[in-house]
């Protein structure tokens, strides 16, 4: 692909202000997440504090994701937008003044982490909605690649940046930077046209189908999404939580100490930025990709697991990284084309949540496995669970697209006299291996048309046509 089909959503003015003010804002939260470790560790000296500070910004996920995703399917995305920026540009400025006054110490700073990860929360499905409405659905999955791809360079750049501020001053004037950073997303939010690209459609209709368990019950309706989901869940906590597993084989099998897992750290960051590339150059990213990222992350991580030093280690967690950022944004992307819009908020809710709890579940996991069975055998076994739930996920997925085809042979024969003339003319005419699609195209006309039996499986919507 051209390199200008990589950064093909950058065409849209819409989403270059977006982007825009989205890496200004992912610097910013990158050097408070490094600001409040590094004041939380300071003031107590004690790992598990700091580990607890980053727990309480990512539990409110669980919980309240899912009435944002409600709510991003009820209300306008640009009001509720603005009041989350705002909310956290003053959060971070209290957490900037605790910083500088000491006034309230530690409580006040866990209180504050708990209300940015609430705010966080509600905010993200909102968010992903509205971004969707910026580009076309033909870059949709482009745009997904570059958020990912500004993700990962505003983290390395945040964190560096950061690195040096909080050396030189402390980390109030980290926290006062991210306060600032929130009025590029509010000046963007204002920027933006809207309707300027017949995006992916946004539709008011989901005011009518009320609240979380109408989400639920429309996901129960989706075993193709689910499928997803699920195998995404899995390749998350058991190949995802790479802080735990590249810090323990630093200190353990690599022997390379905090040193070592600094620059594994950077190379794990790094092959993130070539994943988002990779996935940006895709003209699609179908369950097929999702499936292949998915057998090669897990592969290379039972190779990893067999990596005699750190050079070797490193060079296996790179396309590691990388295929973790494919199979995200091929999530993300399937969640935003292949929903009804009416429930896409809650559909990216359930993403968010599912991402959650694949971190609290794996990386405690993996930490205890790591401890008791060490760290090579960890990531083994890890790697070969992962590997056979992606086999098992595409098996389920291959055998839900045959049910679709199944379905789709199955052609109901006409009542109206002059479709069922038509409906038996096709069957005597339609070439050998097809079937013959009939369906109404307006009031007292027939549509008709072959599809060849090999591609239902990838077509998928033929009863549609």
């Amino acid at each position: 692909m051209a390199t200008g089909a990589t950064f093909a959503a950058l065409r849209h003015r819409n989403y270059r202000i977006w982007a825009l003010a989205g890496f200004v804002s992912v610097i910013g939260t990158w050097m408070q997440v490094l600001g409040v470790n590094w004041y939380v560790l300071k003031e107590t000296g004690s790992a598990t504090s700091m580990g607890f500070a980053v727990l309480l910004q990512a539990a409110p996920t669980l919980l309240l994701s899912v009435w944002g995703g409600v709510l991003a399917d009820r209300l306008p995305a640009r009001p509720l937008l603005i009041t989350s920026q705002v909310a956290h540009a003053a959060l971070a400025a209290g957490l900037g003044a605790v910083a500088l006054t000491g006034f309230g110490g530690l409580p006040l700073i866990f209180a504050i982490s708990l209300a940015t990860g609430a705010v966080s929360a509600i905010e993200g499905p909102v968010m992903g909605r509205w971004a969707s409405t910026l580009v076309d659905r033909e870059t949709l999955g482009n745009a997904l690649a570059l958020g990912s791809l500004s993700n990962s360079a505003g983290r390395i750049l945040g964190m560096s940046l950061g690195a040096v501020v909080v050396a030189a001053v402390g980390p109030a004037l980290l926290f006062g930077i991210n306060a600032a950073s929130f009025a590029a997303v509010v000046v963007a939010l204002f920027a933006v046209r809207p309707g300027a690209v017949a995006g992916v459609a946004v539709t008011a209709a989901g005011a009518t189908r009320s609240g979380v368990r109408a989400g639920f019950a429309y996901l129960r309706g989706q075993p193709v999404l689910l499928l997803a989901l699920a195998l995404s869940f899995v390749l998350g906590s058991l190949g995802r939580n790479y802080q735990v597993t590249m810090a323990a084989m630093s200190d353990g099998p690599l022997n390379a100490g905090a040193s070592g897992y600094g620059v594994l750290s950077t190379v794990f960051a790094v092959g993130t930025v070539v994943g988002a590339l990779v996935a940006a150059r895709r003209r699609s990213l179908g369950y097929g990709t999702l499936v292949v990222a998915g057998l090669l992350a897990s592969g290379l991580q039972i190779v990893a697991g067999l990596a005699p030093g750190t050079v070797s280690f490193a060079a296996v967690i790179l396309p590691i990284a990388a295929a973790a950022v494919v199979i995200d944004t091929t999530v993300g992307t399937r969640a935003q084309l292949d929903t009804d819009a009416a429930m896409r908020g809650r559909v990216l809710a359930a993403l968010a949540v599912t991402g959650s709890v694949s971190a609290a579940v794996g990386a405690p996991l993996l930490g205890w496995l790591a401890e008791y069975a060490g760290p090579r055998q960890t990531l083994v076994l890890a790697g070969t669970a992962a590997t056979i739930a992606t086999v098992a996920a595409a098996v389920a997925l291959d055998r839900q697209h045959a049910r679709t085809a199944t379905l789709a042979l199955v052609t109901p024969r006409p009542r109206h006299p002059v479709r069922r003339v038509a409906f038996r003319a096709a069957r005597i005419v339609r070439p050998a291996g097809a079937v013959c699609v009939i369906a109404p195209a307006g009031p007292g006309e027939i549509r008709l048309g072959a599809v060849r039996l090999p591609e239902l499986a990838t077509a998928g919507s033929v009863a549609r046509r």
